[in-house]
């Protein structure tokens, strides 16, 4: 019950709509953050710049916000092929590689909206 489901590189619809089920049931907070994007640590400095937190400064919080990323990674990087872990291996963000994922097989939005005008006026 604990593996997430093999992506083979084919029919990404089927894990489009299997994955989010399998990672709420995991932890609910997995999905929000893959969905939308990180809650990472950060610092305003005086100039009222926004940085990212140095790691050494972290408090208990900071490393449950930064854990939870990773959680949600490893998940996804279970559930893919070599040649689909190749192409996010660079990312840090969770939901980075599963934007990523979403447009390497479905397409920029542009695309979708080509396709279903191609289908209607088919």
């Amino acid at each position: 019950i604990s593996k997430p489901p093999f992506f083979d590189g084919n029919n990404y619809s089927h894990l489009k709509a299997k994955m989010p089920i399998f990672i709420q049931s995991l932890d609910y907070n997995l999905w929000d953050l893959i969905v939308d994007g990180p809650n990472l640590p950060t610092i305003t400095l005086e100039n009222g710049n926004v940085i990212p937190k140095p790691r050494n400064t972290y408090d208990d919080n900071d490393r449950r916000r930064v854990q939870i990323n990773a959680e949600a990674k490893h998940i996804i990087i279970c559930a893919i092929n070599s040649n689909d872990f190749n192409r996010i291996s660079s990312f840090i963000f969770a939901k980075e590689i599963w934007d990523r994922l979403e447009v390497t097989y479905e397409g920029t939005n542009q695309v979708k909206e080509a396709n279903i005008s191609m289908l209607v006026h088919d």
